[in-house]
């Protein structure tokens, strides 16, 4: 049976029929620019110091033989209340990389969202995805594009990961991209990166465990031991919380298997091992 726009009564606009541009961005710019994070955002701007918008911490990435993972733990606080305590701060962006997000949760997610439609919207107009490099590109304009709420004190930074399939080592593919507020774009080089009002104690825990050549079984520990750490020093981060069953949030990017989110089983695993081996240290001191 023929579908036309006169058996509907409603004709679609002439600009959702063609492909003037492989930016979904753009597009929404042109069309429906109130659906864009920072337009939404711009009627708070003014207000933000008042608001006690959940805000997510803290994100945790590094580098391992053969591939890359993010790791997030799943409190969000507002003001000095716990909002939630499942948050999920980790999202698979398409099948070579992902984004870990902190600042404030509302626009925060809504921009992941985007990003994901954005890169899945090029690789449909152009039939092939976009270069690393371009990835954390386009998430770097967006991210510049919420400027205006960013210094009312909505500020989102999120955290790249991904894994580069044109890389001549691919022992070394994997790679992590940071952003500040303001859109500034900045590779990380040390193999490892952590945001967030944890991320001083992720990281300081990440300069001792990271290991270059280690496998992914390790990483994964390592990034999980670094979240229990930042939890332990900082408020606004959530630890492994054995009794609700609530574990971080992994991600990690592979050649063979791409962008993969752990299973609860694998994390939950790690988690209570890490929780038990400190909770052997902590009697042992005693």
């Amino acid at each position: 049976m023929e579908h036309t726009a006169h058996n509907s009564g409603y004709a679609l606009p002439s600009a959702y029929l063609s492909s003037t541009t492989s930016s979904f961005s753009d597009f929404l710019r042109a069309e429906a620019p109130d659906l864009l994070p920072s337009t939404r955002s711009a009627g708070m701007v003014g207000s933000g110091a008042d608001l006690d918008a959940p805000h997510g911490t803290t994100i945790v990435a590094s580098t391992f033989n053969g591939g890359v993972l993010i790791a997030g733990d799943r409190r969000a606080t507002s003001g000095n209340l716990i909002a939630t305590r499942d948050m999920d701060k980790v999202y698979v962006t398409d099948a070579y990389s992902a984004v870990g997000i902190a600042g404030t949760a509302g626009i925060a997610l809504e921009l992941v969202r985007l990003y994901t439609v954005e890169l899945a919207h090029y690789e449909k107009i152009e039939g092939v995805s976009l270069s690393l490099d371009g990835k954390s590109n386009k998430l770097a304009t967006m991210v510049r594009g919420n400027l205006d709420a960013a210094l009312a004190g909505l500020a989102v930074v999120p955290l790249f990961v991904g894994y580069d399939i044109e890389a001549t080592d691919p022992k070394r593919a994997g790679r992590i991209v940071s952003f500040d507020v303001t859109g500034g774009r900045y590779e990380e080089n040390a193999g490892f990166h952590a945001i967030g009002s944890g991320s001083v104690f992720a990281k300081s825990a990440l300069k001792k465990l990271y290991d270059p050549e280690a496998d992914q079984d390790a990483a994964v520990r390592a990034a999980i031991e670094s979240l229990y750490d930042a939890a332990d020093d900082d408020t606004a981060t959530g630890g492994p919380d054995v009794a609700r069953k609530i574990y971080p949030t992994v991600v990690t990017i592979t050649a063979e298997h791409g962008a993969v989110q752990l299973p609860k089983e694998e994390t939950s695993t790690i988690a209570e091992s890490v929780v038990a081996d400190r909770a052997a240290q902590a009697e042992w001191r005693s």
